[in-house]
């Protein structure tokens, strides 16, 4: 029947998922949501200061839905809001005891009473209720817990609790009755559970609150075997940091000192060092706390100006550290959970098993063994929930259990035993590919006891009753059967402060309990139960699809980032990765999703560290169609040397095709804080701008690690231009020499005595008359407007101007005035230039006379302005007007100057 009430609880559970890409869960199974056997009823409101009402978790799968029939009748009236709203008066019980009644013990029961209806009630009163008939089974014991304090069947002593009545008044109560007044019908040789209960009443005996709890009595005569109890204490924390240098939060602090949970639980084993535990303990929280016992850590600061704020280093976290060592000596034993607990199933369901092989490296659990001083002496496997399908099987059992050991499983995992046979903690499951291995059983009823929100007012006192109760019915059930029991919190377990201490001293001072290590619990013989298919609806909880795809992505990133290392490696994002894929983010989508992209950011913040260093604008130039352009690497990671592969790709080879470094530069290695730079050949077809992808690569793969894109500017006139600016030069160094090798020459014609200007048109040795021939109105300098001058007298002189005569070649009148042409200076032949046969240049041989008349030149040259080859003219020719005085030696000054 359990089965089924629980088969049908999880078909009516709702839970919501999570938006977009965040983990599907809010309230998992098994996170203490005590539907089953509710410790605490709707009547049972606790004071305002707590808001009970609000802090109840939503029901999961596998709480059992209470029978329809009640057992026992109210004999008062039931206020019609009871049982479907917030009760007026809130009930706190603060003290139950003896534990456990006897026949001469007096029931104590005290707690606080507070009105939060908002306005004064009249008349209240307080009156304790009870059943006088013990109760046989768990499925009755959850039927009572159900019930109202106002549905017991007996009421008792009442009392006024005027105090109460005001708005907003509290007042505390109380009720001694002897155990012998309340006429309880003792159960043959077992332990009896009662249900007792307070209720409120008003002036009109309506029922405006209450509370129903359970007594455990044991009789004088006892026939039983007491249950071997054997715990799992998990030492397991929601994931605090992505990377490995920066926390998401600081609440893992107050959690290590005072009355802290994990500090609570370490203090609870200590204080019970005869009650064998056996330890649970996730290694990413040990690496956590040894992080803030060590060194100053810094949490991120959303919404300030500053991203992070520092946290000196914790004394705290150090005096937990050495607590828990402490505590974990003696009977006490431990196994390490994979590292950060991931979703195991999750990973599994979409085939990705690498995470869960990863998380129970030793490289990875070691963490534990490290902190305690000493190996794991257990070793377990225990699925989130303690739920899991085959293929989570098979992979937990090939890397969680490959050295041996057990699974450690929830027992709504498993059917039903036979009729009669008392279930045990111990079975075996066999996996598909992996063999068979032994199982412990916990009980999810205790576990979700247990678990409930004993932090509210009055909670802790419920769950250490109903925890008695629970015990105690087992007991009773087969009382000459041995059993076994297991009982393993939620990872996330908070009782109230000192609950975990109680629940542990009554597992040894119970009569009906006796503490037992895990170890001897396993070598009981297993019971061969039925494992139950994994229930499609706890899919609803694991970490979703889109989300792990994410995590996936950031994880291929970060081994292309761990690929360009060079060892000693010092950076990793293997345990962060691990973090982000944590089981614990079930419940906690939103903030699931913050790590997620707070690790991708903090990734990408490091792997940007190795870049190509680019200008603001992303350009480079080449000069001319060919050329190198270059290409800066830089590192800047703190303590980490990188080796990358530096690649070149043209987006368009058409246009621009670029070469390949040598293969002794291509690969770049770069120390923390070096940069080094490289030239890449290019050839450009033409001037424009083109796109080049410049690639980080692996050496070893040639996977990409990063890239950029640069723009490269070509002009493709750069030869072209070097020619001309060569060839301009070159005509320029030409002429200036021409020139200065004319000044030499005629320096040493001067030098010589000929008269010689060198401005004169040289001949080939005919006798001329000194002047310029025809079209020549001046003195041979081009606008001067003056004569020539006459000739100076000597050998010489007819010599001379007969080769003035006789070199003379124009097409025109004007021929001579054109510098370079003919018989001017400067042409052809012309007096001064190098090779000249005219009389008296350097390299000539002296001239003969030639007689004026017998020069066939002299007729046409014999004057200027001359009308044609008739007219008169005298040897040597007569002066021209003007040619008197000064001028007549003007061209020999010019000559002279220009030296």
């Amino acid at each position: 029947m359990r089965a089924v009430r629980r088969a049908v609880t999880l078909a009516a559970v709702l839970p919501w998922l999570a938006v977009g890409a965040g983990p599907a869960l809010a309230a998992a199974p098994g996170t203490g949501a005590l539907t089953r056997a509710a410790a605490a009823q709707p009547d049972a409101a606790q004071p305002d200061a707590a808001q009970p009402d609000a802090a109840q978790p939503p029901a999961q799968p596998g709480a059992a839905e209470p029978d329809a029939a009640q057992p026992g009748s109210p004999d008062t009236p039931q206020s019609p809001d009871l049982g479907r709203g917030r009760a007026q008066v809130g009930i706190a019980l603060t003290k139950v005891s003896p534990k456990p009644l006897r026949a001469g013990s007096k029931l104590d029961i005290r707690g606080l009473a507070q009105n939060r209806s908002g306005h004064e009630i009249g008349g209240l009163t307080l009156r304790l209720r009870y059943g006088r008939q013990p109760i046989g089974s768990r499925s009755q014991l959850d039927q009572y817990a159900q019930m109202t304090a106002n549905q017991l069947p007996v009421s008792g002593e009442a009392k006024q609790i005027a105090q109460a009545g005001a708005a907003g008044g509290k007042q505390n109560w109380e009720f001694k009755v002897p155990v012998a007044s309340l006429g309880l019908v003792a159960p043959s040789g077992t332990p009896g559970v009662y249900p007792v209960g307070v209720e409120v009443l008003n002036s009109a005996q309506q029922v405006v609150g209450g509370v129903t709890t359970f007594v455990t009595f044991m009789p004088k005569q006892t026939h039983f075997q007491p249950v071997a109890v054997g715990w799992v204490l998990p030492l397991a924390d929601q994931q605090h940091r992505t990377g490995d240098s920066i926390f998401l939060d600081d609440r893992l602090a107050p959690e290590l000192a005072g009355t802290g949970r994990l500090n609570d639980l370490v203090g609870a084993v200590t204080a019970n060092p005869k009650t064998p535990v056996t330890w649970a303990i996730d290694p990413a929280l040990l690496d956590d706390v040894q992080q803030m016992a060590r060194h100053d850590y810094h949490v991120l600061t959303p919404g300030s100006d500053t991203p992070t704020k520092t946290v000196k280093k914790s004394a705290a976290a150090a005096a937990w550290l050495a607590a828990l060592k402490n505590a974990a000596k003696g009977d006490h034993r431990y196994f390490s959970l994979p590292y950060a607990d991931p979703d195991v199933v999750a990973l599994a369901r979409l085939r990705t098993t690498g995470p869960i092989a990863t998380a129970f490296d030793p490289r990875n659990t070691r963490v534990v063994s490290d902190v305690l001083g000493r190996a794991p002496d257990a070793r377990y496997a225990w699925p989130p929930y303690g739920v899991a399908g085959p293929d989570t099987l098979d992979a937990l059992a090939k890397y969680g259990l490959k050295g041996g050991g057990s699974f450690l499983m929830s027992d709504l995992q498993f059917g039903d035993l036979p009729q009669g046979e008392a279930a045990n903690a111990t079975s075996a499951i066999r996996t598909a590919h992996q063999g068979t291995h032994k199982t412990l059983i916990y009980d999810s009823g205790l576990n979700d006891v247990v678990s409930a929100n004993s932090r509210a007012p009055g909670g802790a006192v419920l769950t250490e009753q109903r925890f008695l109760a629970e015990t105690a019915v087992i007991a009773g059930e087969a009382p000459n059967v041995r059993r076994t029991l297991v009982i393993a919190p939620d990872r996330n377990w908070n009782p109230a402060p000192g609950l975990a201490d109680h629940l542990l001293k009554f597992t040894k001072g119970a009569s009906w309990l006796r503490p037992a290590g895990l170890d001897k619990i396993e070598r009981v013989r297993a019971q061969a139960r039925p494992l139950r298919a994994y229930n499609d609806g706890y899919q609803r909880y694991e970490l979703g699809s889109a989300y792990l795809d994410q995590v996936a992505a950031i994880a291929r990133r970060a081994a292309r980032f761990r690929s360009i290392m060079t060892e000693p490696i010092g950076i990793s994002y293997e345990r962060a990765l691990l973090r982000v894929q944590s089981a614990s983010w079930r419940t906690s989508p939103a903030r699931a999703r913050n790590a997620r992209i707070e690790l991708s950011g903090e990734l990408d913040h490091e792997m940007a560290r190795v870049r190509i260093v680019t200008t603001k604008n992303r350009r480079t130039n080449l000069a001319g169609s060919s050329g190198k352009f270059p290409v800066t690497v830089k590192n800047t990671l703190h303590g980490q040397s990188v080796q990358v592969r530096l690649v070149a790709v043209s987006a368009n080879t058409a246009k621009l095709q670029l070469g390949k470094l040598d293969k002794d530069e291509d690969v770049i290695t770069l120390r923390p804080g070096e940069q080094q730079q490289r030239w890449f050949p290019a050839q450009a077809a033409g001037n424009g701008n083109f796109d080049v992808r410049l690639e980080l690569r692996d050496p070893a793969s040639g996977k990409v690690f990063s890239s950029a894109t640069i723009t490269v500017r070509t002009t493709g006139y750069g030869r072209l231009s070097l020619l001309i600016t060569g060839g301009g030069l070159a005509v320029l160094f030409v002429g200036v020499g021409v020139r200065a090798i004319r000044a030499r020459r005629r320096r040493k014609a001067e030098a010589a005595g000929d008269g010689s200007t060198g401005m004169g048109p040289a001949g080939a040795g005919e006798p001329g008359n000194g002047f310029p021939g025809p079209g020549f109105p001046g003195s041979g300098y081009p606008g001067s407007g003056v004569p020539p001058a006459e000739p100076p007298a000597g050998p010489s002189a007819g010599s001379s101007a007969g080769a003035s005569a006789a070199g003379r070649s124009f097409t025109g009148p004007s021929a001579a005035g054109v510098p370079g042409a003919a018989g001017t200076p400067g042409g052809p032949g012309a007096s001064g230039l190098p090779g000249a046969d005219a009389a008296g240049l350097p390299g000539a041989g002296p001239a003969a006379p030639v007689p004026p008349a017998t020069s066939p030149a002299a007729a046409p040259s014999a004057a200027p302005g001359a009308a044609g080859p008739s007219g008169p003219g005298e040897p040597g020719g007569p002066p021209g007007s003007g040619a008197d005085g000064h001028a007549s030696h003007r061209g020999e000054h010019r000559g002279r100057d220009r030296d």
